[in-house]
């Protein structure tokens, strides 16, 4: 990693901004690639280039539901993950180590689906985050 340079800075300069105004310079900072607002106002002072982002809203649509979808897959495992262990326990009847081993390829199967889709969700908001 790369050693942070001490920063020269020692002058401040403070001024008053009405709600509007910061409102204003707040949602153009957002919208650009600038970490902190400080840098967003230098750049803007200075006459240094501003890179901003646009987002497609019904990417950001997708996006909202399959983090949504995300969450509830991951509810669905981690519920028959727990029935499963439980069952586990109950293995002295007979009926029910048979029952285990049938669901038990389902659990593989279904372990398998939700870290496919887990990766091509990832894959996508990687894609969106660009």
């Amino acid at each position: 990693m790369k050693k942070q340079e001490k920063s020269n800075r020692t002058r401040q300069v403070r001024l008053r901004l009405t709600l509007h105004e910061y409102a204003h310079i707040h949602q153009k900072w957002k919208a650009s690639t600038c970490r902190k607002l400080s840098d967003y106002i230098r750049r803007n002072l200075f006459d240094k280039p501003i890179v901003t982002t646009y987002r497609n809203s019904s990417m950001d649509d997708i996006m909202t539901e399959l983090t949504r979808l995300r969450t509830e897959l991951n509810g669905l495992g981690n519920n028959f993950n727990q029935a499963v262990k439980k069952l586990h326990t109950l293995q002295k009847i007979a009926e029910f180590k048979a029952w285990l081993v049938m669901h038990e390829l389902e659990r593989r199967t279904l372990q398998n689906k939700l870290d496919e889709v887990k990766n091509n969700i990832k894959k996508l908001l990687e894609i969106w985050l660009q």
